[in-house]
């Protein structure tokens, strides 16, 4: 009677982790995550492979051989932790190319700078594109729009870093965030959004508008006194999409039409609960996949195990 016992429970635990293996990877279930435009976001991940980087890497190409991105968004912290010296830095290697090495992600990476880059040589980030057929950064803020059928989405990139006088104030560790024209970068961004007729606006910075976290809440001041203004002039904002807090968060802010979006860690995330606005968060790694259709726009949440933990839903 025991091992009949033992044999059925092992039985049942074999059938159970099958199961979750299957509902984990399940390229069925991600090809209804499919829109008419696919595109990945990912964040904080440069930790030379470690902790859950070169899973998470691998679980993104497996996943886009269905969902089929466009691109992928970087949005900061690719090098912690001090970012890199050259184009030629060996980190270039142990933190991306080797790393995100899957076929179906020799696709454009869009990336904007963090405040770990902003420890190093942020020229170098931006020059990496003379090196790398898919790193593709114009510039330390740009615009990007994609159109099929009859869709079109624009994806605006900022440089937060700049933006906060914690960074601006402590030029020994981020030496060039001071040599930013703040007041630029926000005329351009006000700019961009009140000529943008796009279907859908997304802005991808690094830093979080709204979030629930142990960091120095002037870091939020700053990007609040800062951004609401503009976003609450701007309706089209559909998302602002950010990392920095290396775990996943939606929060809602009472009178603004944009839903705030912090995408988690694709290395090493930190504990997180509820705040203020909190839609929904979650400690676990991951990355984001955002799909657009003419009528909907939906990110999607993916944890290391490749399923939808949460949709962040936008509709006309």
């Amino acid at each position: 009677m025991k091992r009949k016992f033992t044999s059925i429970l092992f039985l049942f635990s074999f059938l159970f982790l099958s199961l979750s293996s299957a509902s984990a990877q399940n390229p069925q279930a991600w090809k209804a995550l499919e829109g008419t435009l696919n595109f990945y976001v990912c964040n904080d991940t440069g930790r030379n492979g470690y902790y859950d980087q070169k899973p998470i890497a691998e679980l993104m190409g497996t996943m886009a051989e269905t969902i089929g991105p466009e691109c992928v968004f970087a949005a900061g912290d690719v090098h912690h932790f001090e970012g890199v010296e050259s184009t030629a830095d060996p980190l270039w290697q142990t933190n991306y190319e080797l790393i995100y090495s899957h076929p179906e992600l020799m696709i454009p990476w869009y990336p904007v700078l963090g405040n770990h880059e902003y420890r190093g040589n942020t020229q170098a980030v931006l020059d990496y594109s003379s090196i790398s057929r898919r790193w593709q950064m114009p510039a330390r803020y740009y615009s990007k729009v994609f159109s099929k059928k009859n869709l079109s989405i624009r994806f605006v990139m900022i440089d937060t870093t700049p933006l906060i006088d914690r960074y601006r104030q402590d030029t020994l560790t981020y030496p060039d965030a001071v040599r930013q024209s703040r007041e630029a970068q926000l005329a351009w961004l006000d700019k961009t959004l009140s000529e943008a007729k796009e279907d859908w606006v997304v802005v991808i910075g690094h830093h979080p508008v709204l979030a629930e976290t142990s960091k120095d809440v002037c870091e939020r001041e700053d990007m609040q006194r800062f951004l609401l203004p503009i976003f609450e002039k701007h309706p089209n904002v559909s998302l602002y999409v950010c990392g920095h807090i290396h775990n996943f968060q939606h929060l809602r802010r009472s009178g603004l039409s944009t839903e705030f979006v912090v995408n988690s860690a694709g290395a090493l995330s930190r504990k997180v609960k509820e705040t203020e606005g909190t839609v929904f968060c979650s400690p676990l790694t991951g990355f984001s996949v955002i799909s657009a259709t003419s009528n909907a726009l939906n990110l999607y949440f993916i944890d290391k195990e490749g399923k939808v933990i949460h949709t962040v839903s936008r509709s006309k």
